[in-house]
């Protein structure tokens, strides 16, 4: 079984499991996400490999972290995420991507990344749940960070913290890969 099968499989199996935790059936996740409930079949049915922003619509959707979607193995208090188990979930041919290093549920889902984007490459996020906030801190080259149609330069060394309830993105428009470490907190499912 290949890495891609593998994770088709866990999230086919979580989102089910979740997604009748919390008692929606697939109708209302659907509406509550924003996808397709054909779309939805098709993952708990392992048929399909969604984009990463369908995942993180149904993660927000059912009040969960992408991690705990991709895996929801439950290990003892410290739980150890080697390398090569961080979970890559898009890249592009210029070499832009980016990595889920780890994520915890408790207070509410919470996600630790690693960004490297390429020079005029770029990504765009629908808004989270309210209450959702982002953390990031540029390491490498100077971070175009847009929140809510306003665009703010954020240089090597420099952090910045937002709430995410609105549309966001990041971009690199410089001329050296711009690398970051952030961080998102989702708040609770009410």
């Amino acid at each position: 079984m290949t890495d891609l099968d593998h994770l088709t499989q866990s999230l086919a199996r979580n989102l089910k499991r979740w997604r009748q935790e919390r008692g929606f059936t697939l109708d209302a996740l659907a509406a509550r996400a924003g996808v397709s409930r054909g779309m939805l079949i098709q993952i708990e049915q392992a048929r399909t490999n969604p984009s990463v922003g369908t995942v993180v619509k149904v993660a927000d959707a059912l009040g969960v972290s992408i991690t705990t979607l991709l895996d929801f193995d439950r290990e003892p208090q410290v739980r150890l995420v080697p390398e090569e188990q961080a979970v890559r979930l898009w890249q592009t041919d210029a070499g832009s991507h980016s990595t889920l290093l780890a994520g915890t549920e408790a207070p509410g889902p919470l996600e630790l990344w690693s960004w490297r984007l390429m020079p005029g490459e770029g990504s765009d996020s629908d808004p989270h749940p309210q209450g959702t906030t982002e953390l990031v801190h540029v390491t490498a080259g100077v971070l175009t960070l847009t929140a809510d149609g306003t665009t703010h330069e954020v240089p090597a060394g420099t952090s910045a913290c937002f709430e995410s309830h609105v549309p966001h993105g990041y971009r690199n428009e410089g001329a050296e890969p711009v690398e970051m470490t952030m961080a998102v907190a989702v708040p609770a499912p009410r």
